[in-house]
């Protein structure tokens, strides 16, 4: 791949990482509007339908067995799952917060499930890891000035549940290797919003007529850049450039969130969120062996 093939990637994968920072400002301008059954409905609908134009472009062939298609229906409704508790947390409590927490969260929570069933060994340094990221998610509550009760709210229990029940998804996708994982991501969504549609939506009670251009901005910016771009380059971002040149821009996530919480939705960021999303993060970068290049190697 030439180099600037290679540079092209990379301001993609810039842009994707932010979107996916962006949809927890989305999530809750959104949850003003809808409730998290509807949200799922519309959001991956939109992203399914997108998204298939892609897969014709990039030539995927939709042909799936039945395994894999066992192996979508199971990851779609631990998907559904994540997203509500994704979407409670951040409706309750701080856009801020559940970016830099959920976010920085999944990556230690997946090695650690992954160790407890043996798939992962963990040594000394892993040991260490963990330590310093309990440290910095305990930090970004910011335990250290607060009572046992005010942690223990129910938005940082969503936000709990949220980063457990990703990797689980994550883990049940990973056992599908016979398909394109843009092809696999495009199954999800569509088995999603059919068993989304069929047992939670109340198509009647939805306000169509309270559908603003606000709601719509943040709805297609959701749907179609944080979820049809930006897993449409991230996956070719592997295929193309390796899963460690790719891995160092999930950084960016929590980061983004952060940002665009205080820009958008004029929240307080505390010192803590920023230092324990610092602790954590670099946790998740001992625990996975991410190592960074400099911007002027990159480039």
């Amino acid at each position: 791949m030439e180099q600037r093939d290679k540079n092209i990637f990379y301001i993609m994968l810039f842009f994707a990482m932010f979107s996916w920072g962006a949809s927890w400002v989305n999530v809750k301008v959104l949850s003003s509007y809808i409730d998290e059954f509807d949200m799922i409905f519309i959001r991956f609908g939109i992203t399914a339908i997108t998204l298939l134009p892609v897969i014709m472009i990039l030539k995927k062939s939709l042909k799936i067995d039945l395994k894999t298609f066992m192996l979508a229906l199971f990851a779609s409704i631990a998907f559904i799952a994540y997203m509500k508790y994704f979407f409670l947390g951040t409706k309750f409590g701080t856009a801020a917060l559940g970016g830099a927490l959920v976010t920085s969260m999944i990556p230690i929570n997946t090695f650690v499930i992954l160790a407890i069933f043996g798939s992962r060994d963990a040594k000394k340094k892993d040991y260490f890891a963990l330590s310093l990221g309990a440290i910095g998610v305990l930090t970004m509550l910011d335990i250290w000035d607060s009572h046992l009760k005010d942690i223990l709210v129910i938005q940082n229990l969503y936000f709990l549940f949220a980063s457990i029940l990703w990797p689980i998804f994550t883990i049940i996708s990973s056992k599908s290797r016979k398909i394109s994982p843009i092809v696999f991501s495009f199954y999800i969504y569509v088995i999603t919003v059919v068993l989304d549609g069929i047992f939670f939506v109340d198509f009647h009670a939805i306000h169509y007529s309270g559908f603003d251009t606000i709601f719509w901005i943040n709805m297609l910016v959701i749907s179609i850049v944080a979820s049809t771009f930006a897993n449409t380059v991230y996956f070719l971002g592997i295929e193309r450039l390796g899963a460690g040149n790719v891995s160092s821009f999930i950084f960016l996530v929590p980061f983004s969130a952060i940002l665009l919480s205080a820009i958008f939705l004029h929240e307080h960021i505390g010192i803590s969120i920023i230092i324990g999303t610092v602790m954590t993060l670099y946790a998740v970068k001992i625990l996975n062996n991410i190592k960074f290049k400099s911007i002027k190697h990159r480039l």
